[in-house]
């Protein structure tokens, strides 16, 4: 972190100031003639007033780009990266934005958006990012948001192009953005797919099945290769009115493709009660596509206040499967032949309507929402049985922010109604669910403060966990649905102190998270079925304690900076009590001169306790060099240079223990070209406050 520093002279003395004290609003604007790792804020005659890169507020870290940042991306993906934020888990080349192995969820001027909208974004355009780890109640219920603050030029148009194949696969990711301005009015049209055609996979797999009357099993899987198959094609065109300090209205139509999303893998299995080795094919995979369509309007009134109204829908059509076979190598008939084929056709709407009332200490805020979800699946191994399920629901919410001094606090309550019914069976329920959250920040000055957070929130039971049609996943194991199941409450406790100081900055903390009724996975035995149906748990609770610092190395050249956590957790259920302490985190080092940007990522994936299973997501390394050209920007890099590619799962359960790997040949040189082309002054781009959201469900087949 570069810091502010005096400079005298003569006849004149610019002095430069950090005046954004925590809480106050960051103005928009921003001139571009600053030193290079500041933003100047206002100029006057005698005096430059900057910010530096990190603001810390009550509710917030507010980060603005540096001028090299933003002259070192082409998209809004790549300044993010640049900005090295603590606990970021950036890859521009993975499409992927995490926060302490957790989903992040992305915004553009308060307006929920996607990774992809966010590659659309011009970097000149971007002017702050808030960094938001303890969102409020109308963020519903989100882990993290990152919400981008843009402000475009009044008129003109602009084009994006990015390519980025791989060398040695059938991998990459492909995207064209357009935008065109006329008054108040803004059209942009997208296009991107994201590529992934027959890499080649393996896991390695050994499963132990316990009987209740104390007899075993055991299955060692030998890998004989595999495929996956995973290209999302993506569009959007939008339109948006804006008429300054009055009226926004967005009105935005998408399509995610699945063209056909599939794995494939091919073993063979080696029993220790001595009989025959046995051949094993298990693919599953869905196909489909998701229309989604946004209104969005959004009313100033006088004395500071603000009614924001969103709707939002969306549909799934398509079909999930899967196959598991199991046969003698010494026969051609099959020992065990299952196949799934669900075709679905579901709806999902809501709408929400927030007011907003600021005055100059204090924010009011309340609102409702409404979601619908209208699922129909048809089973087409089952003689074309349909199954319909309906799920409703209310969340009101009212929140209070008030400043006193050095103090902060913010109160508020939400109440969420949701309601089941599953048509065939004429079963269902009811619940009402609170959501109390409240925040206290001491912020001894600018670069120091301290919060304690509380925040809850439910989680409503799925589509597969609550579908009753017996599924067969392999020779002996089945899955069935709880139509029982009730909304999961959670509750998160946090304190963490934030810290700006000579070339770092950073926060560290501890945070404490417990789900009393938690919906997971139970097994048990039916006779000679092991069946896994899901339950409302006796809880997990857990305790972590992170660090997050950001280091400036070489000022303006190099930057590291990471996240570590060390969390220990309890998981309790039916028939077993787990216990689970595990690290994670990802660090991140970045080399920036003269047009080029050398970047290394390292990320540990977090080992979740989830029931009776431990799982985790991809342990990943990439390196990245790319120049910067005018509007060109050239690259090229590799993913998982170092080690060997590791994703997979390990089950502790008394009836099931088994460990999974996930191999592929992840090793992947990759180059990339973007492009940047603008012209005339842009519309200054929508400032969506709210989004409701309305995400179709699917189903899910078979597959152990």
């Amino acid at each position: 972190m570069k810091r502010n520093k005096t400079h005298h002279s003569k006849k004149s003395i610019k002095t430069t100031l950090a005046v954004l004290l925590s809480g106050m609003i960051v103005p928009a604007a921003a001139a571009q003639s600053e030193p290079v790792d500041t933003t100047s804020v206002r100029e006057l005659d005698e005096i430059v007033i900057e910010a530096p890169k990190v603001i810390r507020k009550s509710d917030m870290d507010v980060y603005h780009p540096s001028k090299s940042a933003v002259e070192n991306a082409k998209n809004g993906m790549q300044l993010l990266n640049n900005l090295m934020i603590p606990t970021l888990s950036v890859s521009d080349a993975l499409g992927s934005i995490q926060a302490a192995g957790q989903s992040v969820q992305v915004r553009i001027n308060g307006r929920e958006s996607t990774i992809d909208q966010v590659r659309a974004l011009l970097p000149e355009t971007i002017k702050r990012v808030e960094w938001i780890d303890n969102p409020g109640l109308r963020f519903g219920g989100a882990n993290y948001v990152l919400n981008f603050i843009v402000a475009n030029p009044t008129v003109g148009g602009s084009f994006q192009g990015q390519a980025r194949p791989a060398l040695n696969q059938a991998w990459g990711f492909y995207m064209a953005d357009a935008k065109f301005n006329n008054g108040r009015s803004q059209w942009e049209v997208y296009a991107s797919c994201k590529l992934t055609e027959n890499l080649e996979i393996y896991r390695d797999y050994k499963e132990t099945f316990t009987r209740p009357d104390g007899t075993s099993l055991t299955r060692t899987e030998t890998p004989r290769g595999g495929r996956l198959d995973n290209s999302l094609p993506y569009y959007f065109a939008s339109y948006n009115y804006i008429k300054p300090d009055t009226t926004v209205f967005v009105a935005q139509l998408s399509d995610q493709q699945h063209l056909g999303n599939r794995t494939e893998y091919h073993g063979l299995l080696s029993l220790s009660d001595g009989t025959d080795d046995i051949l094993l094919t298990e693919r599953n995979g869905d196909k489909g596509n998701t229309p989604s369509l946004s209104l969005y309007l959004q009313q100033n009134f006088a004395r500071k206040q603000m009614l924001v109204i969103d709707f939002n829908a969306s549909m799934y059509i398509g079909n999930s499967w899967s196959d598991y076979i199991e046969r003698s190598p010494a026969a051609s008939s099959y020992l065990t032949d299952i196949h799934t084929d669900i075709k679905d056709r579901n709806l999902a709407y809501g709408i929400e309507a927030d007011y907003i009332k600021n005055w100059s200490n204090s924010r009011f805020t309340a609102g409702a929402t409404y979601t619908a979800n209208r699922n129909r699946s048809q089973y087409r191994n089952l003689d074309g049985s349909i199954f319909h399920q309906r799920q409703d629901k209310v969340y009101f919410f009212a929140e209070y922010f008030r400043r006193f001094g050095k103090w902060t606090a913010t109160a508020g309550m939400g109440v969420q109604y949701t309601d089941f019914l599953f048509k065939e069976s004429d079963r269902g329920n009811h619940t009402w669910s609170p959501r109390p959250k409240a925040t206290v920040t001491y912020s001894l000055n600018q670069n120091h403060n301290f919060r304690l957070d509380f925040t809850s929130w439910q989680s409503t039971p799925s589509l597969a966990e609550t579908n009753v049609v017996p599924q067969q996943l392999d020779g002996f194991q089945w899955r069935v649905g709880n139509q029982s199941l009730k909304t999961a409450n959670s509750y998160m406790l946090t304190f963490r102190y934030g810290f700006n100081l000579p070339r770092v900055s950073g926060s560290f903390g501890v945070r404490a998270f417990t789900s009393p009724n938690a919906i997971t996975p139970l097994l048990f035995w039916e006779g000679d079925r092991l069946i896994t149906t899901y339950e409302n748990s006796r809880g997990l609770q857990n305790l972590s304690f992170f660090i997050a610092p950001q280091i400036e190395i070489i000022p303006d050249w190099l930057v590291a900076s990471g996240y570590v956590q060390y969390r220990m957790e309890r998981m309790r259920g039916t028939g077993y009590d787990n216990r689970n302490n595990a690290w994670s985190g990802n660090a991140s080092i970045q080399l920036m001169h003269w047009g080029f940007v050398l970047s290394g990522q390292y990320i540990r994936a977090q080992r979740d306790l989830w029931g009776e299973k431990i799982s985790w997501d991809e342990d990943l390394n990439i390196i990245d060099l790319s120049y910067n050209l005018k509007s060109w920007q050239f690259a090229a890099g590799i993913i998982m240079p170092f080690g060997r590619y590791d994703q997979g799962s390990r089950s502790i359960s008394k009836w099931n223990r088994n460990e999974q790997h996930l191999r592929l040949n992840m090793r992947i040189p990759y180059v990339s070209i973007s492009y940047n082309l603008q012209w005339g002054r842009q519309k200054r781009g929508a400032q969506k406050l709210v989004d409701v959201n309305a995400d179709a469900n699917r189903s899910t087949a078979g597959g152990r």
